[in-house]
């Protein structure tokens, strides 16, 4: 049985991560995208959490919001390559990091570890793909409206 506290920690991460996902669909909103949250979205492995389409061109981002690094198991990141591979949709991990914004890695650039897939600050630094990489817009800051 878990502690209270657990329980509560849990709702807390929920909230959180529904609250960073529904920012990041406004953002893509804002910009002309049509958007679409997945039903069951942090509870089931069978689709990424968001997904984008403007033009013909879709995108989709398994969305965090948490930690210093992020730990993924290896089944959903194989869902999600099948996602990619299924769709030709490029599959993102978005990863909201407070204070810092939205950073975009690929499943390609996950690293591997015993257990599970793993992402570090410092690699998502390094990689450096923001919003305005995934819009293709110099000027995609957060509050612009698209023209």
């Amino acid at each position: 049985m878990s502690s209270p506290n657990a329980s509560g920690e849990q709702v807390h991460r929920y909230v959180k991560g529904a609250r960073s996902e529904r920012e990041l669909i406004d953002k893509f909103y804002r910009h002309g995208y049509s958007v679409m949250r997945s039903a069951g979205s942090g509870v089931n492995s069978l689709s990424p959490d968001v997904i984008v389409f403007k033009n013909g061109k879709g995108y989709a981002f398994e969305c965090k919001a948490w930690g210093r690094s992020l730990s993924l198991e290896v089944d959903k990141v194989e869902v999600l390559r099948k996602w990619q591979s299924d769709t030709g949709m490029a599959t993102f991990i978005a990863w909201r990091m407070n204070g810092k914004g939205w950073f975009f890695i690929s499943l390609t650039e996950l690293g591997k570890a015993a257990k599970n897939y793993t992402v570090t600050t410092k690699s998502a630094f390094s990689i450096n793909r923001r919003l305005e990489d995934i819009l293709g817009e110099p000027d995609a800051e957060p509050g612009l409206q698209a023209p």
